[in-house]
Parts: structure tokens; C-alpha cells; sequence
């Protein structure tokens, strides 16, 4: 496993960092009609994640874990099973980052970027994590109702008080890190390491301005949904599977049309002639991608099998040319994302 830099921070994280959206899940719904998640194979495919060197694990408290839509009776539950399962290791192996901003709660301040909203929601956090800090702690999209300031000084009383290390964004606007930045530089406070945003062969629009701004601040970027939500995968192309995200949501059933697929199967053809699969080809995109845009970047990845994780490690094998990244890239551009 690679190691690298989370921006301008010490701190060092592998190549591929273990997304905790989608967990492994079963057939059998519990009492909220919710997919229940596979504990046992949540359990392997952590035990499989260190044993090939991955020490970076994002989670966020909105996160439970399985495929449909989340409410607030079994938000959170991500972290609690994540902070149950990680008591098999020694806490200071792991990397770990979670968010705040969603709704938490029915009560006014149940959401949002407050200091209150925030010194509650770690409290939270590390209880269900049953951890005394958290290395990242990431606002998981803007709050327009909380001065960018208020926001920026919550964070720091967590630095300063050891609950978490370091901060970070994620699906924030390039307007808005400059501004939270050069606010940490104005009044000496930390500011962020690390933005996390969408970010695959379909969707490239962070390239235009957000990448130049991590660049600028020098920040990682986590990209998460290097898969395009399954779109990035075969699984599509002999229909919609059972459980798959297609069965529920409807942005993804909108893009299952005739000319996507073709787009797909395109790029799917491209992988079996380099002897990968599409997974660890679009993973290879990324990390390629790193090289050309000046930023570090690392994939976020959700998984639901110990198998499923083995073919996104092999994408750390696939060294791509500029002949195949523009080839693929002129494909790519068809998609109707």
C-alpha cells in the first residue's frame, strides 16, 4: 500500500481510504424496513482493508449504512457499528473522519453549522464511535445560515481540545474554501487539510475551478463516488440487479438509458483490453489524474463484499498511458451524467 500526505498536514494515509455509506447488507429488512447490514461481512472486508494496508475509514453521522433513504431513527448507525468493529485493532492504526451538518434532530437547532449544532454533534460522534477523538472531522456541505467564521472557530475548540486533529469540507463551493481559508490565515486559526467532493470519468466539473483552489491551498481531495454510483461497473449492462441503487432511486434510473450504457459497454470493452475490470480502471483514472491536476487525490471506496474490495485494490496495479487516459476521456465525455 501507498501512503501519502492529507495536504499540507504530517499525517499519512493510504492510497485508497474504506467509504462507510453503503455497508455490506442483507435481504431481510429490521423493524424501520431497512436493508439490515451484513455485520460479519463488514467484519471481513475491515479485517481484509488492513491486512492490505488501508488506514483511512470515512464515515459521517448521517451515514446507517444501507441502500434507501435515511431518517432520523437510525441515523448514526454507520459510526456505531464502524466504532464496534475497529475495537478488534488498535485505535491509533486508523485515520478516521467523519462530518457534521445534516439533520440530526426534528428541533430547530437539530442541523446546520452553529457552534451549538457542532459541539453537540461531536460529542455524538465520539460517543457512538466510543472514540476519544476523530483525526478528521469534515463540515459535510455548506450551512448558509452560520457565519463561515462561527463555523471556522467551533471547529478549532475541537482541535484545541483533542476531540479531533484535523478539518476539512466536503461538497463545498470553490468560493467558500477561499473564504474559510483565508479566514483561518486572517485570524491564526487552523484551517482545512482536505476537501472531499464527487469525482469520476462522468462527473469532472470540480476540475474547472475547485481543483486550482486545492491547489492553491495545497488540500487533498477525497473523491468520493469513484464509481459513478455503479455506472463505472458492467452491472448495469444485463439489467438492474436486485438491491442495486437503480431499484430505488430515481436520479439513477433516469441515466439507464440506451446511449449511457453504450458508454458504459465502451469503456467496459477498453478495460478487457488492458485485462482489468471497469472498477479498477476508473479507479487508475483517478489516481492518474493526481499527476496532471498537481493535487493529491484519494479515492474514496464503498464496498459491500470482501470481493468487491479485492477488485478495487487491484486498480493500485493499473498504470495507465496518455494514449488510454485520452481515449477514455473522449468516451467518457458521452455520458449523460
Amino acid at each position: 500500500m501507498e501512503y501519502v500526505r492529507l495536504g499540507p498536514s504530517g499525517v499519512k494515509v493510504s492510497r485508497l481510504c474504506l467509504g462507510t455509506w453503503h455497508l455490506p447488507r442483507m435481504g431481510e429488512l429490521d423493524e424501520y424496513g431497512v436493508p439490515r447490514v451484513d455485520v460479519e461481512e463488514f467484519r471481513r472486508v475491515l479485517k481484509r482493508a488492513v491486512d492490505a494496508g488501508i488506514n483511512f475509514i470515512d464515515t459521517a453521522n448521517r451515514y446507517h449504512g444501507a441502500q434507501t433513504p435515511v431518517d432520523l431513527r437510525h441515523v448514526g448507525n454507520a459510526e456505531r457499528l464502524l466504532g464496534r468493529l475497529l475495537k478488534e485493532y488498535d485505535r491509533e492504526m486508523f485515520v478516521i473522519s467523519t462530518k457534521v451538518r445534516g439533520r440530526m434532530a426534528a428541533w430547530p437547532n437539530g442541523e446546520g453549522l452553529s457552534r451549538k449544532h457542532i459541539m453537540w454533534q461531536i460529542r455524538e460522534s465520539l460517543r457512538r464511535l466510543d472514540m476519544e477523538y476523530v483525526d478528521v472531522y469534515l463540515t459535510h456541505w455548506p450551512d448558509p445560515d452560520t457565519p463561515k467564521l462561527e463555523t471556522l472557530r467551533a471547529l478549532n475548540t475541537l482541535v484545541e481540545r483533542g476531540w479531533v486533529h484535523y478539518i476539512g469540507s466536503s461538497n463545498e463551493p470553490p468560493e467558500g474554501i477561499v473564504e474559510s481559508m483565508e479566514l483561518a490565515a486572517r485570524y491564526g486559526l487552523y484551517g482545512y487539510v482536505t476537501i472531499q467532493d464527487r469525482y469520476n470519468l462522468f462527473a469532472r466539473e470540480i476540475e474547472k475551478a475547485k481543483i486550482p483552489v486545492a491547489r492553491r491551498y495545497g488540500l487533498a481531495l477525497m473523491a468520493y463516488s469513484p464509481l459513478a454510483q455503479g455506472f463505472l461497473t458492467p452491472k448495469y449492462l444485463g439489467g438492474v440487479p436486485a438491491l442495486s441503487r437503480a431499484t430505488y432511486s430515481e436520479s439513477v434510473r433516469r441515466r439507464l438509458t440506451r446511449e449511457n450504457l453504450e458508454v458504459v459497454r465502451e469503456l467496459n470493452g477498453i478495460a478487457g483490453e488492458l485485462g482489468v475490470t471497469l472498477p479498477q480502471l476508473a479507479i487508475a483514472w483517478l489516481i492518474h489524474k493526481e499527476r496532471e491536476l498537481g493535487v493529491t487525490i484519494i479515492p474514496v471506496i464503498g464496498v459491500s463484499s470482501v470481493e468487491q474490495l479485492e477488485e478495487n485494490l487491484g486498480a493500485l496495479e493499473v498504470k495507465l498511458d496518455g494514449d488510454t487516459v485520452k481515449r477514455l476521456e473522449e468516451v467518457a465525455s458521452r455520458f449523460k451524467w
